[in-house]
C-alpha cells in the first residue's frame, strides 16, 4: 500500500487543516527552498494557501519528476488562464474538511492512474522491444533464457520456469523441464542436490499446475499456490521449497500457444514483487510481501507467452533448416568423395583443421590475430566452405580424378600385348630365316648360323623385356630424373622388324610423352582438368541462395588453391586479394594431402616432413607466415576431431 503524503509550506495557515485530515493522509511540512524527499512507496500532493503562501512551493512541486499535484485554497476563484499548469484543483476558503479530504483523495487517485498509464506505456514499449529481441535470437538455449528473464522482468516475478511439450513415439504427451531462474535463492545447489530430477518430466494431465495448463490451454493464477481452489485436482510440488528454503506463494502459469493453436510449452512465473529489483531474504518475507499478479501482468504474460511461442517455433524451424542443410552438405561431400574413395574423409579433415585454426585465431589475445574475431556464423561459413572446397570435382572426368598411374591399366596392358606380338614376330622372323636356309639346301655351316641367329633373337627379346621394365617403372608417379625421361623417349623411336618386314615400336610418341612426366601422374591437360575443379566449385556454390551470414562461402572455397606470391590458381591472386579464411584452408588442405595415408600414388609423409614442406612454401612467399606459425603452435592434427565426423 502506497503512503499518501500531504505536503504544505512550513508556517502555512493550511497546517491546521492538514492536522485534521483522516489518518490515511500523512502531513509533512516543507521548509522554504527545500525539495521534499519521498520514499519509493510514497505519493505526494502539495496543499497551500494561495493568498498567504509564497509561490516558491509551486515551482518546487513542478520541478519534481512527473510534477506534484497542487491543491490551492483561494478566497475568490481565479480566471482559468491564470492557473499554473501544476495546479490540480482550487478550493474556496473556508473549505470543509470532507471536501478537502475528497479533493486530496481524487488527487492521489489521479497520481495512481497517471502512474499506471505511464507503467502501461512503458510495459507496451517493453513488450514491443521484447518481440524484436525474441525474433532476432536464433540460439535456442539463449532464447529460452531470454524469454524467461524478460517475462520475469515485465511481471516483477522473483522466479520462473519453462516447460516444453514433448510427444515421444508411442507414449503420452509430457512436459520437459527446460529452464528455471530465481532471484532470491541459488539454483545451483538445488540442481546438484537432485531435487529437480523428479520434475524433469511432468505428465500432461490435471495433477500438476503446468500439466493442467498444457492440457487445457487455460491460464492459472493463484494468490497462494499452497491453497489452490478446492475444485482443482492439481497441487504444487513443495520439494523445491523445502530443499531451497523458499516459499512459492503467488503463481501465474500461462500456455505458450502458437498462432495455429498448438501448445508447445508452459511459462510459469512465481511471486510477484512490489519492486522488480527486490530480493526476498526469507520465506517469511515472501509470505508477507509477495503480491497476487494484477490483471495487467496477467495480460502481459499471456501476450509475451504467445510471442515466445512464435519465436520458439521460428527458432526450431531455423534449426531444422540448418540441420537439413548440414545433412545435405555432408551427403554431398560423401557423394563426391565416393567417386575417389582414396581421398575419402579429406574434406571433413580439412574442415576440422581449418575451423580449429579459425577458432584459435579468434581466441588470440596477443600477436597478429589479437584484433581478429569470428562470429559463430562466420565459423560456420568457414566450415561449410571447407567441406565443399572440392565439390567441383564432380565436373572432372572420373578417369582423371582417380588416375593413380601415368598410364591407365588398359593402356599399360596394351603395351605389354604389343611387346608380346613383337616378340612373336621376331621369333617367326628368325624361324623363317632358318627354314629358308634349309630349303635352299645350304646345310653347310647351318648350325653356326642358327646359333648366331638365336643369340640375336635372345638379345632382341631381352631388349624388349628391359624396355617393358623401364616402361613399368616410368609409369609410377614418382619424381623422374631427366636422363630417365630421355631414355623413355628413346624407346619410342626404337623400332623392331617383325616376320613380315614391318617396323614396330613398343610405345608410341604420345605414350612416351605421358611416361616422361617428371612428377606425378597427370599430363598438362589432365592437370588443367583437375585445376578446373576450383572453378566448377565456384560455379556450383554461387548458384545456392546463401543467407547474408554465409554469402562468402563461394569466394572462400574458390581461393583455397591461390598462393600469396601469385603462383596459385585459378586466377593467380596475390597477398590480401586472397581471403584470410582461404589462406587458412590452403595450409590445412596441403597438410592433409601430404599426411593422408590413403593415397595410392604416394606414401604418407610424416608430420615433421609435411611441416618442412609447408615451411619451404612459406619461405617462398606462397603461404601466409602468420597462419603457418599458428598452425604449428596449435598442432590441430593432434586434436583429430574429424575422425568421428568422417565416420558418421
Amino acid at each position: 500500500m502506497r503512503r499518501r503524503v500531504v505536503l504544505y509550506p512550513e508556517g502555512s495557515p493550511v497546517a491546521s487543516l492538514v492536522a485534521g485530515l483522516p489518518p490515511e493522509f500523512d502531513g509533512r511540512a516543507v521548509r522554504p527552498g527545500a525539495v521534499p524527499a519521498l520514499a519509493r512507496n510514497e505519493d505526494a500532493v502539495l496543499l497551500m494557501d494561495a493568498g498567504s503562501d509564497s509561490p516558491e512551493p509551486i515551482a518546487m512541486a513542478a520541478c519534481r519528476g512527473g510534477g506534484i499535484p497542487v491543491i490551492a485554497l483561494m478566497a475568490t476563484p481565479p480566471a482559468a488562464v491564470t492557473l499554473p499548469a501544476s495546479w490540480y484543483a482550487c478550493l474556496p476558503k473556508p473549505v470543509a474538511a470532507p471536501v478537502l479530504a475528497r479533493a486530496l483523495s481524487n488527487a492521489f487517485e489521479h497520481i495512481r492512474m497517471r502512474g499506471e498509464a505511464e507503467e502501461t506505456r512503458r510495459q507496451l514499449e517493453e513488450l514491443n522491444a521484447i518481440g524484436i529481441r525474441l525474433s532476432a535470437e536464433r540460439d535456442v538455449d539463449a532464447l529460452f533464457a531470454l524469454i524467461l528473464s524478460l517475462a520475469r522482468a515485465i511481471t516483477h516475478s522473483d522466479a520462473g520456469s519453462i516447460y516444453l511439450v514433448e510427444e515421444p513415439d508411442g507414449e503420452p504427451r509430457r512436459l520437459r523441464f527446460q529452464l528455471s531462474q530465481n532471484d532470491s535463492v541459488s539454483l545451483a545447489a538445488t540442481y546438484s542436490g537432485g531435487v529437480l530430477t523428479a520434475a524433469a518430466h511432468v505428465p500432461v494431465n490435471e495433477e500438476s499446475i503446468a500439466g493442467y495448463v498444457a492440457l487445457t490451454g487455460e491460464t492459472v493464477h493463484l494468490a497462494d499456490a499452497y491453497a489452490p481452489p478446492s475444485s482443482a485436482r492439481y497441487r504444487i510440488n513443495t520439494a523445491f521449497d523445502r530443499h531451497a528454503g523458499y516459499r512459492t506463494k503467488s503463481m501465474l502459469v500461462v500456455p505458450m500457444r502458437t498462432p495455429t493453436g498448438d501448445i508447445i510449452g508452459v511459462l510459469q512465473l512465481i511471486n510477484c514483487k512490489p519492486d522488480r529489483a527486490r530480493r526476498f531474504a526469507s520465506p517469511e518475507e515472501i509470505e508477507r510481501e509477495a503480491l497476487p499478479y494484477p490483471e495487467r501482468f496477467i495480460s502481459l504474460a499471456a501476450s509475451l507467452a504467445s510471442q515466445a511461442a512464435v519465436a520458439l517455433e521460428n527458432s526450431r524451424l531455423y534449426e531444422s533448416v540448418r540441420v537439413l542443410f548440414e545433412g545435405f552438405v555432408s551427403a554431398s561431400v560423401t557423394a563426391i568423395e565416393s567417386r575417389d574413395p582414396t581421398t575419402s574423409g579429406h574434406s571433413f579433415r580439412v574442415a576440422d583443421l581449418t575451423v580449429a585454426l579459425a577458432q584459435a585465431a579468434h581466441r588470440a589475445e596477443v600477436g597478429p590475430f589479437r584484433d581478429l574475431r569470428f562470429s559463430p556464423d562466420e565459423i560456420r561459413e568457414i566450415r561449410y566452405a571447407s567441406l565443399l572446397h572440392d565439390f567441383g570435382k564432380v565436373g572432372v572426368r572420373e578417369d582423371v580424378l582417380v588416375k593413380a598411374k601415368k598410364l591407365p591399366p588398359l593402356r599399360l596392358e596394351l603395351i605389354r600385348q604389343r611387346a608380346e606380338l613383337l616378340k612373336r614376330g621376331l621369333e617367326l622372323r628368325y624361324a623363317r630365316q632358318k627354314v629358308d636356309r634349309l630349303l635352299k639346301g645350304a646345310r653347310e655351316g647351318f648350325e653356326a648360323q642358327a646359333a648366331m641367329w638365336d643369340l640375336e633373337l635372345t638379345a632382341l627379346l631381352g631388349e624388349i623385356d628391359n624396355h617393358l621394365a623401364t616402361v613399368g617403372a616410368a609409369n609410377e608417379p614418382a619424381v623422374m630424373p631427366a636422363d630417365a625421361a630421355a631414355g623413355i623417349r628413346s624407346i619410342a623411336v626404337r623400332a623392331f622388324v617383325d616376320h613380315v618386314g614391318e617396323s614396330h615400336t613398343i610405345i608410341t610418341p604420345e605414350e612416351a610423352e605421358i611416361l616422361s612426366i617428371t612428377r606425378g601422374s597427370l599430363t598438362r591437360e589432365e592437370f588443367r582438368q583437375i585445376q578446373s575443379h576450383v572453378l566448377h566449385t565456384f560455379e556450383f556454390l554461387k548458384r545456392i541462395p546463401w543467407t547474408k551470414e554465409l554469402r562468402q562461402i563461394p569466394e572462400i572455397a574458390r581461393s583455397h588453391h591461390e598462393k600469396l606470391n601469385g603462383s596459385g590458381y585459378p586466377e593467380g591472386r596475390r597477398g590480401l586479394q586472397i581471403p584470410l579464411q582461404s589462406r587458412m584452408m590452403t595450409v590445412s588442405d596441403i597438410f592433409d594431402a601430404l599426411t593422408a595415408s590413403d593415397r595410392p600414388y604416394k606414401a604418407a609423409v610424416p608430420v615433421d616432413r609435411a611441416l618442412d614442406i609447408l615451411d619451404q612454401e612459406r619461405k617462398d612467399g606462397a603461404l601466409d607466415s602468420d597462419v603457418f606459425n599458428l598452425f604449428v603452435d596449435l598442432k590441430p592434427w593432434n586434436l583429430k576431431p574429424w575422425e568421428s565426423a568422417s565416420k558418421s
